[in-house]
């Protein structure tokens, strides 16, 4: 983002809400000292390691990883938005397509060189359109109420902790009992849903800027690790990924540190849960045997982390499974077998769905699923059956879904759309308080990025509904009990 003065702040802000300057600032060059260090060493690992005999390939990959971090390396160095959306999206593109290019070739292995080739230039033709045209958008922040005003008083945001105590109970409560009516199941969903990634992400931030007493620090961990144990029981572990990753990601936005410890505990602790979970899935879902009570989680986990590093001795490490989890690389080489050699680009087939799923259900009972798009594109490559689409979804990814409608122009679209648009919202937040309109809209759309493998409708239709809860509540406090 372009460095805006402090002068240029609007009168009637309180409180300076920039990332700019002083040891913040800091902060930050020693992050991207740091960052580049790792870039620099995981490039020479990667590329002396790389489980592939060909060099074009390694080269691809090693692009990739680079452009992918280059954003968030930037962002620390120059201070950058509170909100790294961009640069989140960005980064997900060495998980999803750099390490598995270089590193899982297992899934791509029915594939050519060539299509494997052809899949990788698509990759950075994407990554380096996204970053021009990131760089090249200009603006100024917001000026209206929307950006501007916040929508409970600043008291609030210090108060926000205490709503994750509130967010695990309620996930308790829906996974152990039956008290919650099933006709406010869904609803009370989505409120506690939007609640604790609004609370985990603002408090993460603020202990990233020092802002967090002990005793809110420790009601921080002791809210946020039994909701993840309580989101995992059913043996799906993308909740729980998505909940860390949030806090990871508001801890590093608020103070541009890394936590070292933390993230490498967490991320052992859940590629052998993941490295596990299919030895779970066989015993207790085609066994269909009953999900734990409260009282039997240690015997449940615990048996579980002796399948997953069972798993790790006799196959492969745990980290090799879990970035196996998130590749998107083998799907995009698929599509680009087919397409459009064999079969037609679709032209904006799946496009076609976004703007339906923007009408709510309640007005339209019979509305498309909001993955209509993703089992479009499951039968056209064959790769399901209509009938097996209603318990099976495949991830794709949206520059899979990009490719399969327009080729390579799909790349440059999509590479341009998250460039600009991102770097506009990220401009027009500058000054945005946290509980504002946009900052709660920033929060969400942080947390979003973390969906690369949805299709454009999915992920509009997704965050649509969890947009609607995260700005509503807030506003129906505003206006019912003043907001105080």
């Amino acid at each position: 983002m372009e460095n805006i003065s402090r002068d240029s702040q609007p009168a009637t802000q309180a409180m300076d809400y920039t990332l700019l300057g002083g040891e913040h600032l800091e902060r930050g060059k020693r992050l991207f000292t740091t960052g580049l260090v790792l870039l620099a060493a995981a490039l020479g690992y990667l590329g002396y390691t790389a489980n592939t005999e060909n060099s074009l390939h390694v080269f691809q990959g090693l692009l990739i990883l680079t452009l992918s971090v280059l954003p968030g390396l930037l962002w620390a160095k120059t201070g950058g938005s509170r909100f790294p959306v961009f640069e989140t999206i960005m980064l997900l593109c060495a998980n999803s397509y750099a390490l598995p290019l270089l590193n899982v070739r297992e899934q791509m292995a029915d594939y050519s060189d060539e299509v494997i080739t052809r899949s990788g230039w698509l990759v950075v033709l994407y990554v380096i359109c996204a970053n021009v045209v990131y760089r090249v958008t200009r603006g100024d922040p917001g000026r209206g109420s929307f950006w501007t005003e916040s929508l409970l008083s600043p008291g609030i945001e210090r108060s926000v902790i205490y709503g994750l105590p509130v967010s695990a109970l309620y996930v308790g409560i829906s996974v152990f009992t039956d008290w919650i009516p099933p006709a406010l199941g869904s609803v009370l969903r989505a409120v506690f849903f939007g609640l604790s990634i609004l609370c985990t992400f603002i408090s993460a931030q603020r202990w990233g800027r020092g802002e967090l007493t002990q005793g809110e620090k420790s009601l921080f961990v002791c809210s946020l690790v039994p909701q993840m144990i309580f989101m995992s029981v059913g043996l799906v572990l993308i909740g729980a990924i998505s909940q860390v990753g949030i806090a990871l990601l508001g801890y590093l936005s608020g103070g541009k540190r890394i936590p070292w410890v933390v993230m490498l505990v967490t991320f052992a602790i859940l590629a052998v849960l993941h490295t596990g979970k299919s030895r779970m899935r066989e015993k207790y879902w085609e066994g269909e045997l009953p999900q734990p009570g409260l009282t039997q989680l240690a015997d449940y986990y615990g048996e579980w982390f002796e399948y997953g590093l069972q798993k790790a001795e006799e196959k492969k490490a745990a980290s090799r499974r879990l970035l196996e989890r998130t590749s998107l690389m083998h799907i995009l080489c698929l599509i680009g077998s087919y397409t459009p050699q064999r079969q037609d680009y679709l032209y904006g087939s799946t496009y076609r769905h976004v703007l339906p799923q923007l009408i709510p259900r309640f007005f339209w009972p019979e509305k498309p699923k909001s993955h209509i798009a993703t089992y479009e594109l499951s039968i056209y490559y064959g790769i399901q059956r209509e009938e097996d689409t209603e318990t099976t979804t495949i991830a794709f990814g949206l520059l899979a879904e990009a490719y399969a409608n327009f080729g390579l122009f799909g790349a440059i679209l999509l590479g341009t759309f998250w460039g600009f648009t991102l770097k506009k919202l990220q401009i027009w937040s500058t000054f945005s308080p946290m509980l504002s309109f946009a900052g709660l809209m920033m929060v969400l759309l942080t947390a979003w990025a973390f969906n690369s493998e949805l299709t454009m409708a999915a992920w509009i239709s997704s965050f649509q509904q969890a947009l609607v809860v995260v700005l509503g509540v807030p506003f129906l406090i505003k206006n019912l009990l003043g907001g105080n």
